[in-house]
């Protein structure tokens, strides 16, 4: 196999040949992997079951349908994004006609996470290939036959002058890394994230950053507490907590604290059964470190639910904790995993200190009838998106940007928004000859005036 360099070095120069600015040759190359990924849904869903035991029904949902769906809008709407843009010309530039004309940037980098191995790997590929790009991809290590399959996809679809797919841990994404690009789409933890940055600094590269944080979820006592607690108890344990738009802690009326322990506890058992080891419905976590790393994050910790912990077998049952501290192991940082901390508010300032306690989260969940409080609560705090009585359902409309703010991240995609992404806005104005206004060339004396009133009209 060519090393990264060569890879890249191919990729480059295939990109100079203007091949991938060629629309229907990125058609070509976007309709023939659907066809490998449909071919392959059943390998996709017995790669995701052997990596950590996700059911199928959560692998259609939350990732292969979701590809699909983004295959097919890209597909159907790839001629339409591709034209330039004809806009208002200003009279400042008179006689012109304005275009915004879309340029792919060149190569790509894209590292994937693995807790949604397929999904979070494919759906950027797409774009980037759409928007005429070249991509190397990097799966995860931790996901080693999804990501398998992922690299037997991609080398079967492309040539490696146009899309490559390298697995490895962090020596092969250091050396990603190390090399000069003209575009990075990194989705995972802050921390790495901050790693990714530093790197695409070194060359001003512009970067993507898709990360996380403690995202809340706020519950007032105008909200129907049997429905919350049945959408909640899908959207906090889908893929076993391991979802970074995951409700990562709950804020509730303090007078409702316990009619709602006791509603998520009767939604839980009736979701996962009184043994969820026994459930084939609950996937495990992606390792024993990150089962380990989460019983620590347990421990002093008031469980009233759950608890129950198999490191061999990386399995944590559906765990409620009772009014943790702010400053504990567990509020510390993102769980990302099936537990879910349960603290209470009376007034709207209790509700500020706790968030404001944390960086801007990804996404904001409010479950509530009261608009007025919903409205306040949406434009008082900054998050990358959220959701008003349920949870995760953002993610699933290409029309709604995806990204977060701050230390949740930057930059966005989904839909169009990812075809824009991994395209430069390439401004371009033609000018007309057939009048040619004198005012701008000098001598200036005696033409500010009418310079000034020109500007005060037309601006």
């Amino acid at each position: 196999m060519n090393t990264i360099t060569q890879i890249l070095s191919k990729q480059k120069a295939f990109f100079k040949s203007q091949k991938t600015k060629d629309v229907p040759y990125r058609l070509s190359l976007l309709k023939a992997l659907k066809q490998e990924i449909v071919s392959n849904e059943h390998a996709i869903y017995d790669a995701l079951k052997k990596d950590f035991k996700k059911p199928e029904f959560e692998t259609f949902i939350s990732e292969f349908g979701l590809v699909i769906s983004e295959l097919n809008l890209a597909i159907k709407n790839l001629k339409k994004w591709a034209k330039p843009k004809r806009v208002k010309p200003s009279m400042l530039t008179f006689p012109a006609r304005d275009y915004i004309y879309k340029e792919p940037y060149g190569t790509i980098l894209i590292i994937a996470p693995w807790n949604y191995p397929f999904l979070l790997a494919i759906e950027p590929l797409i774009m980037a290939i759409a928007a005429g790009n070249t991509v190397i991809l990097k799966p995860s290590e931790l996901t080693k036959h999804t990501s398998q399959l992922i690299t037997d996809i991609v080398q079967k679809i492309f040539p490696e002058a146009v899309a490559a797919s390298i697995e490895g841990g962090v020596e092969i994404a250091t050396e990603l890394l190390s090399q000069k690009w003209d575009y990075i789409f990194f989705t995972g933890s802050v921390s790495v994230g901050k790693i990714v940055a530093r790197a695409a600094a070194r060359h001003l590269t512009p970067v993507t950053l898709e990360l996380g944080g403690k995202s809340p979820c706020i519950i007032d006592d105008t909200a129907d507490l049997k429905l919350v607690a049945r959408r909640i108890s899908w959207g906090k344990f889908l893929n076993a907590g391991q979802t970074c738009i995951s409700a990562d802690y709950i804020i509730i009326k303090s007078n409702l604290k316990d009619a709602f322990i006791d509603a998520l506890k009767i939604e839980i058992i009736k979701r996962y059964g009184a043994n969820p080891k026994e459930s084939r419905d609950l996937p495990r976590i992606i390792n024993k470190r990150n089962v380990q790393r989460i019983a620590e994050m347990l421990e002093d910790s008031h469980v009233i639910f759950g608890g129950n912990i198999d490191v061999e077998d990386c399995y944590i049952a559906p765990t409620l904790i009772d009014s943790p501290n702010l400053d504990s192991k567990l509020m510390s940082d993102e769980i990302f995993g099936p537990v879910l901390p349960i603290l209470t508010y009376d007034t709207e300032q209790d509700i500020e200190s706790i968030i404001w306690n944390y960086d801007k989260p990804l996404a904001l969940y409010v479950f509530s009838n009261n608009d007025t409080f919903i409205e306040q609560t949406i434009k008082k705090y900054s998050f990358g998106g959220g959701v008003i009585n349920d949870l995760l359902i953002h993610f699933g409309n290409h029309r709604l940007p995806f990204g977060g703010i701050g230390a949740s991240g930057m930059g966005a995609y989904h839909g169009k928004t990812g075809f824009d992404t991994f395209s430069h806005n390439k401004a371009i104005s033609k000018r007309g000859n057939w009048s040619d206004p004198s005012i701008r060339y000098a001598p200036y004396k005696g033409k500010l005036g009418l310079l000034k009133k020109m500007f005060k009209y037309f601006s």
